[in-house]
């Protein structure tokens, strides 16, 4: 691996480690062998890096997926959403989970960072949207990522939230999905 490389990988240590906040540059150079200087030439500031590993450790969740058989349920049917909630859950129970740090990125109030972070937002909601409705990713259009997309990552926010509180009584995919199924219920009945 290159300079660029180690600096990501000794950052993505550092955030499931100390934290947005409490990493310094100083910490990710230790973590990843480097030198302070690597960090402004690769990536401009060590906020801009922390912004991209944390991308990349969101990223990395997608391996929650692919272990196993593959979603149970035709695409958008509530089997399917019962079955990737559930997985989203099972990761949130992890120690060191990238869902906690999650709770810490959100009020980051770093006006460059936000801005990638906004951006990376909207394919996280387009990857949910291609998961639970048995797509790939790039047919998912942009009006389905910005409205279905965005129900998503409000639904995992808030499941993050809860996690982070309370793990004890957060939901897990069966709760999530009886949920769905009274809204729907209701909906329907009016």
């Amino acid at each position: 691996m290159g300079h660029r490389e180690d600096l990501l990988e000794g950052a993505k240590s550092c955030l499931l480690e100390k934290g947005f906040a409490r990493t310094t540059a100083r910490d990710i150079v230790k973590a990843s062998g480097t030198n302070l200087a690597s960090i402004g030439y690769h990536y401009g500031s060590k906020d801009a890096l922390l912004a991209q590993a944390y991308v990349a450790l969101v990223e990395g969740m997608s391996g929650a997926f692919d272990a196993g058989a593959g979603p149970e349920g035709a695409p958008g049917s509530l089997e399917r959403f019962r079955w990737v909630w559930s997985r989203i859950a099972d990761t949130m129970r992890e120690p060191g989970s990238v869902w906690r740090l999650s709770m810490e990125v959100m009020t980051i109030e770093l006006p460059g960072v936000r801005a990638h972070l906004a951006a990376a937002q909207r394919e996280g909601g387009r990857g949910l949207v291609a998961l639970l409705m048995g797509m790939p990713e790039e047919e998912v259009s942009d009006e389905a990522a910005d409205t279905l997309g965005r129900f998503y990552l409000t639904l995992m926010t808030g499941l993050i939230a809860q996690w982070t509180f309370d793990p004890e009584t957060a939901p897990d995919g069966e709760a999530l999905t009886e949920g769905l199924r009274q809204v729907v219920e209701a909906a329907r009945e009016n």
